[in-house]
This record gives structure tokens, C-alpha cells and sequence, in this order.
């Protein structure tokens, strides 16, 4: 990328907004671009959404420049998820019921860099935070590149759990397309929790 490209992208105007119906499209073809065609639908976002949000307040949101959508990320509010056989709820440092959860972040790749995936998740430690959460969990894709998923939420404050080999295989015999393993997906998964 040349220098001049690089200021052009570095200025661009972008702004956060909560994630509704109106970016369904547009942030499940940004997601399964990222993170492997299949990866999300239309109807499994709604549900998803529907996790994060209360009347007064939606902890998933997107990244607009323009009408287009260049991020998203989806979080769920604590008591609105179930702990599944990758949690380790035992060396968390809350109780599953202060325990939010963070789902799922893309940025676009012309646009990383600038803060973006930052600013969302901001915005949904806010919405959590005031929703009673104390924490909030993620599995983080460890063969992202340059392990960018865990390095972001390190960076953050994240805290290691522990690492699931092969969490999304079971996936992908459903019909995942991992984006690195292709056909079955032996990708592992960093559990990390951030504390607010």
C-alpha cells in the first residue's frame, strides 16, 4: 500500500451504530467473507442480535462508512447465553450470571488498523456493563492471521482460560467453510474473558 493510500484510508469517516435489521445483509456477507462462507445467516443473526439487546439498549453494533457496512460485532448480555462444553466456568473470575459474551467481530481488511474493532467493543461493554455484566467471555480464532483475534483482545485487557483444540470442527460438518482449514476445521480456540 503506498503512503498516499494509506493517509486516504486513515481519514476516512466512519461512524458506530447499533446493529438492526436494515445491516442483517450487509453484515452476514462482511461476516462470512471474514470468517468462512456459512459462518452466518440472516436468521441466525436475528437470534443473535436478540441476545444483545433490551428495549433500551443493543449491545451489538456496526462500523458505517457511508451506507455500507465495514464492521460489526455482536455481544450478549449476561443470562442470555448458555455455557456450552467450551466454557471453563470454573476458572472464571465471575459467575456465569455477571458473565456476558462476546460473539463475534469483523472489520473490514482495508480498514483495520484505526480503531474501529476497539471503538465497538466499547460500545458493548457499555451496553453490558449496564446491563449488570461484570465480565465478558470469548473464543477467539487462534489461526486468524498473524493471530490477530487474540493479539486485539489482549490487548484489550483479555485474560486467558484456556485453549479448545479443534472448536469449530463440529461446524464444519455442518457445513462451515473455515476460510485457513477449508473442508473440516481443526482451528483452536483461545477462551478469554475481559473484565470491565
Amino acid at each position: 500500500m503506498t503512503e498516499l493510500s494509506k493517509n486516504r484510508i486513515s481519514s476516512v469517516k466512519w461512524e458506530l451504530k447499533p446493529l438492526v435489521r436494515q445491516f442483517y445483509a450487509a453484515t452476514v456477507e462482511l461476516a462470512n467473507d471474514i470468517h468462512g462462507a456459512g459462518y452466518l445467516t440472516e436468521d441466525l443473526l436475528a437470534v443473535m442480535v436478540s441476545q444483545g439487546a433490551t428495549q433500551m439498549a443493543n449491545a451489538s453494533c456496526v462500523a458505517i462508512v457511508g451506507e455500507q457496512v465495514v464492521a460489526y460485532r455482536l455481544s450478549f448480555l449476561a443470562g442470555k447465553w448458555l455455557p456450552d462444553e467450551w466454557c471453563t466456568q470454573e476458572q472464571w473470575p465471575v459467575p456465569a450470571s455477571n458473565m456476558a459474551y462476546f460473539k463475534s467481530v469483523a472489520v473490514s481488511p482495508t480498514l483495520q488498523g484505526l480503531g474501529i474493532g476497539q471503538a465497538l467493543l466499547q460500545h458493548s461493554i457499555g451496553v453490558l456493563r449496564q446491563q449488570g455484566a461484570t465480565a465478558g467471555l470469548a473464543h477467539l480464532w487462534r489461526e486468524s492471521p498473524n493471530n490477530s483475534a487474540v493479539r486485539y483482545f489482549t490487548k484489550a485487557g483479555g485474560e486467558l482460560i484456556k485453549i479448545h483444540e479443534n472448536r469449530w470442527q463440529h461446524l464444519s460438518a455442518q457445513g462451515y467453510a473455515c476460510p485457513r482449514c477449508h473442508s473440516l476445521c481443526c482451528c483452536s480456540a483461545a477462551e478469554m474473558v475481559l473484565r470491565f
